[in-house]
């Protein structure tokens, strides 16, 4: 069930859907500079709601170094719309509802297979995967990425 992506793997492209009917291709990221893609379980639970404000709080330092967070689960747009503004979330939050991205990642969790798996893949510029986190601690997550994109000089 999906990929096995690996460290130095071209980032597969998509286009998916976020806020207001907006469209959004990963490969539009590319030629920006890096690019944080974590996929979660679901909005508003408490491991997912720790991540999310530890990347919101840590975005301003990420985007001064280059770094675009994105966020995927597959939980629909109204759901994210909501979560975002609950927790004041300042980075786009991608839905994934029929699960092809998650697959194409390879971030489907089997216990519960219509959910994401807490996964993430540090994208540098050109779309090369430069890291990936396959176990993550929600309310560090974001030290860990800040910690790695300076180590790797992204």
């Amino acid at each position: 069930m999906g990929r096995n992506l690996e460290i130095g793997s071209q980032a597969p492209d998509f286009e998916t859907e976020t806020y207001g009917a907006e469209k959004v291709r990963l490969s539009d990221f590319y030629s920006k500079g890096t690019v944080v893609l974590y996929f979660y379980p679901r909005d508003n639970s408490t491991g997912c709601v720790w991540e999310a404000c530890s990347l919101r709080d840590a975005e301003r330092e990420l985007a001064s170094l280059g770094v675009q967070i994105l966020g995927v689960s597959t939980d629909g747009v109204k759901s994210h719309e909501k979560f975002r503004d609950k927790f004041s979330l300042n980075f786009p939050l991608l839905s994934d509802r029929r699960r092809k991205i998650v697959d194409l990642y390879g971030a489907r969790w089997r216990l519960i297979p219509f959910v994401a798996r807490r996964t993430t893949f540090l994208i540098e510029k050109g779309g090369r995967i430069a890291y990936i986190w396959r176990k993550v601690k929600p309310s560090s997550h974001a030290e860990e990425i800040l910690s790695k994109v300076k180590e790797l000089g992204l």
